[in-house]
């Protein structure tokens, strides 16, 4: 059977991608997967599922994904689909578009807050993430007026 559709990339739910201590990543990372970073970030970071933020990490730049566990640092401006948690000692220095949002005592937020929807997170993909890693899948396009 010959089908000319293209070949969607296999997701796998326990797949996750891991930034270690001692890592420093500068540029786009952008993944279909859960993302797990402990090292160090400079740039735009793009989830299509959760990222899980650790108490050493320091993130200068973008950050948008599906859900966040944040426990680092950062410098930059966060948009995320659904559900945010950020935990004690967390520090945010930018500002942070969000649907659902949990903040323990002790973090710290310097910055704004707006609580947006997911057609509003559609919109920020499209406009943030130009240019998607190979197999990930287009953001959809902003309903123009």
């Amino acid at each position: 059977m010959n089908n000319n559709k293209e070949m969607e990339p296999i997701v796998d739910v326990n797949d996750v991608s891991h930034i270690s201590a001692g890592t420093v990543i500068k540029g786009e990372v952008s993944s279909l997967n859960d993302i797990r970073i402990d090292g160090a970030v400079e740039g735009k970071i793009y989830s299509k599922g959760k990222i899980v933020v650790g108490e050493n990490s320091v993130v200068t730049g973008s950050l948008l994904c599906t859900n966040v566990d944040f426990w680092g640092k950062m410098e930059g401006d966060i948009y995320v689909k659904d559900t945010m948690t950020l935990k004690g000692a967390a520090s945010v220095n930018g500002n942070i578009n969000v649907r659902k949002f949990q903040v323990e005592m002790g973090a710290q937020i310097n910055g704004t807050c707006h609580m947006i929807s997911e057609a509003d997170f559609d919109k920020f993909v499209t406009e943030v993430v130009k240019t998607p890693a190979p197999g990930t899948p287009k953001a959809p396009k902003a309903a123009k007026d």
